[in-house]
């Protein structure tokens, strides 16, 4: 395709996530994707990874989203703003109500990406799929040629849009109860929010770019966070920082952040000293006797990190992946994703396995699940029981709370009888508030009992949700500064 100047946007267009509507001259120096999708498109949102993935690998890349009313269901098109909020979309939208920007590029079907390079030049269009492995080099290319000519703006396009107070896919949740504090993975802006029980936030941790950078709360750098763990005793906060491959300790002591075990590349490894071993993907996190225990999703194991010398190495798990019970090092994980302990054995929420099991006395034993083929959604006594992709654990009084995540509920797993009933979520995805049984969760990550109450990170609808277990409802936590 021979390279042509991109048209100028019109200048009616309705923007979201800008401070003021851009013009094309704003984007000189940068390589832009026009995407032009539909919020209720099956395909479009099948390629939302591959736009991520391309916007995490290319800092500089800036992605315009272009949406047309008439190709939008009725509710999304009376409410464009909330549509782009649920969607927790950071870079600009546009809203082309006459379809003006889809002619001047001759966008007929959608989802279609324009690729526009930094001198301002279309220089490409498709429409198919594998959009990362068509684009990625493509945009190399052309941050190494206009680089080289000094052609090219460092750093992302500014969104204005204010996110002190938004969450974007938060992973999980842990909690103070000594000072009533909440600690959230904020895992899409890669940074942890500290927040009263009441919303109110008390300061943020990391700068909320992508990266790995240890030192100060501001300065210090995440990569798609999950797990955390509060040390009450020490005042520090543990983060199973997941992109980076690595774990982190935040004292507030010295208000600093510090990488304590990874090598923030992933890999296998049989354990060593901390920071000089590999370990991949760690995803939750739990604290028991002396040691920080790992729920490794990339390694399918259990590892754990002896506090006083912060050696780290495999605890429970042969490293394939399935099903299987038995001693610590021939039992068989499936991407665990989430950990918790009763003070004397611990659970494992086993992601891919759809189980969840118990680490007790040496042996790794099935509490609920049969295998990663055998899921599904049934409250009954615990063999019997089904979940769907579980990925957050939590104890409370003899009972284990479940985030069953591919049903989108909050299930508690009685301890002593056996039983395995739904306490929050109707089972459908979405985001309604009311009775706890009619309550509509979307795929919650994690949650923390703060107070008496379940604070729930509901990761597809990016905020975190409270359920009452005495009063039977779930509400919304809003977040305010």
């Amino acid at each position: 395709m021979t390279p042509i100047a991109a048209p100028e946007f019109p200048h009616d267009l309705e923007w979201h996530n800008v401070d003021r509507p851009p013009v094309v001259r704003d984007l000189t120096g940068r390589v832009v994707l026009l995407s032009f999708l539909t919020f209720t498109c099956s395909n479009c949102m099948r390629l939302a990874p591959d736009l991520r993935r391309l916007e995490e690998r290319h800092p500089g890349l800036v992605v315009v989203e272009v949406h047309y009313p008439g190709f939008e269901s009725a509710a999304v098109g009376g409410n464009f703003r909330e549509a782009v909020r649920r969607a927790g979309l950071e870079h600009p939208v546009a809203i082309d109500r006459d379809r003006r920007l889809w002619q001047a590029f001759g966008i007929r079907d959608w989802p279609t990406f324009v690729l526009i390079d930094p001198g301002g030049n279309v220089v490409g269009k498709t429409a198919a799929e594998g959009l990362y492995g068509r684009l990625s080099p493509k945009i190399d290319r052309m941050t190494a040629e206009f680089g080289a000519q000094g052609l090219i703006e460092r750093g992302r396009l500014s969104p204005g849009a204010a996110r002190e107070t938004s969450l974007y896919r938060p992973g999980k949740i842990a909690a103070d109860n000594v000072g009533m504090r909440l600690f959230i993975s904020d895992t899409g802006h890669h940074r942890i929010v500290v927040a009263g029980a009441d919303g109110k936030i008390l300061e943020t941790i990391g700068s909320g770019a992508a990266g790995d950078t240890d030192g100060s709360f501001g300065e210090a750098a995440f990569y798609l966070p999950e797990g955390l763990i509060f040390d009450e005793e020490e005042g520090v906060l543990y983060v199973a920082d997941t992109g980076n491959h690595t774990i982190r300790r935040v004292s507030w002591t010295e208000r600093e952040v510090a990488t304590v075990a990874g090598t923030g590349l992933a890999a296998l490894s049989s354990g060593g000293p901390g920071t000089e071993t590999a370990l991949n993907a760690p995803r939750d996190l739990a604290l028991l006797g002396g040691h920080l225990y790992i729920a490794m999703a990339g390694a399918n194991q259990i590892w754990r990190m002896d506090l006083a010398t912060r050696e780290v190495e495999p605890y429970a798990g042969s490293g394939r992946e399935g099903l299987a019970d038995g001693p610590l090092g021939k039992a068989v994980f499936a991407g665990p994703a989430g950990i918790v302990t009763d003070g004397e054995a611990l659970y494992i929420a086993d992601s891919g396995a759809s189980a969840i099991r118990r680490i007790k006395r040496g042996m790794v034993e099935t509490r609920i699940g049969h295998g990663p083929d055998d899921f599904g959604d049934l409250d009954t006594i615990t063999r019997m029981a089904r979940i769907h992709h579980p990925t957050g654990i939590a104890y409370r009084d003899g009972s284990l709370y479940i985030a069953d995540t591919g049903n989108n509920k909050i299930k508690q797993f009685d301890l002593e009888t056996g039983w395995v009933l739904t306490r929050a979520g109707d089972g459908d995805h979405g985001d309604r508030d009311g009775l706890s049984g009619d309550a509509r969760l979307n795929e919650p990550g994690g949650l923390a009992d703060l107070g008496g109450l379940w604070y729930i990170a509901d990761t597809g609808n990016h905020t975190v949700r409270v359920y009452d277990p005495v009063h039977h409802v779930v509400s919304t936590l809003t977040l305010w500064k």
